[in-house]
């Protein structure tokens, strides 16, 4: 997987995430496709995305009964996507079907699209955790958990925050992905996420790929914004 931020593409229609993307130019770019795109746009705008040569993370987070997610990620493998999520409270059962979903649907002769599993979501807190999910551990004794049922489940990493990534790799493995949200610049507004960070403290924590949202796209000048950020997690 080439060493590249990932841009979320947090737009409501293919017609302003394609004219975000044509600033770009020709540059090789590595972009995230959520629930607000794709259900808007459908399987089309992941043809088209690969039409402009951007790799895709299809951030879809599936969670249901094992035989319905392994049934759609059957579907989801024949994108020709690169990455796709699970949530990972969904258990191992969910998880371990989503992979067989991904292996069965993959078309003969390419590589299956990696997988990861969502452990705690970068908005929530401590304090969410345990009064609204009722999760009595400490948030990160519940990441490390859920990480460790992914890697035995055989998915390929997490989505944690930058401030689990240093104890995934090294309580679980340090070839195990973790794909991290919640990326800021120093001067950017948190917003709704609670538990970010800057490339560069990701870098220094080890964290496989950043995903980086509003930093790039709501910025004044977004190529000005990427390279920043490129410059500093490189």
């Amino acid at each position: 997987m080439k060493h590249l931020p990932i841009i979320a593409l947090d737009f409501p229609s293919g017609r302003e995430a394609l004219a975000f993307l044509d600033t770009f130019e020709e540059e090789t770019l590595f972009v995230k496709v959520g629930m607000e795109l794709f259900y808007q746009e459908g399987p089309a705008i992941l043809e088209t995305l690969k039409e402009n040569n951007c790799k895709i993370f299809l951030d879809l987070k599936l969670h249901d009964i094992p035989t319905t997610v392994q049934k759609a990620m059957n579907r989801l493998a024949a994108l020709g996507v690169d990455l796709v999520n699970v949530h990972a409270a969904g258990g191992k059962n969910m998880m371990q079907a989503a992979v067989e979903g991904l292996e069965s649907g993959t078309p003969a002769g390419q590589n299956r699209p990696r997988i990861i599993a969502v452990t705690q979501l970068t908005s929530t807190s401590e304090d969410m955790m345990k009064d609204e999910l009722l999760i009595g551990c400490p948030l990160q004794e519940a990441v490390q958990h859920y990480g460790q049922m992914a890697y035995e489940s055989g998915l390929d990493g997490v989505v944690c925050s930058v401030h689990e990534s240093k104890v995934i790799h090294e309580q679980i493995s340090s070839s195990f992905l973790t794909v991290t949200p919640g990326i800021r610049l120093p001067n950017d507004q948190t917003d709704d996420q609670k538990r970010v960070a800057t490339p560069a403290f990701a870098k220094a924590q080890g964290v496989s790929q950043i995903v980086v949202g509003r930093s790039i796209t709501k910025a004044a000048n977004p190529i000005e914004a990427y390279h920043q950020i490129l410059k500093e997690w490189e």
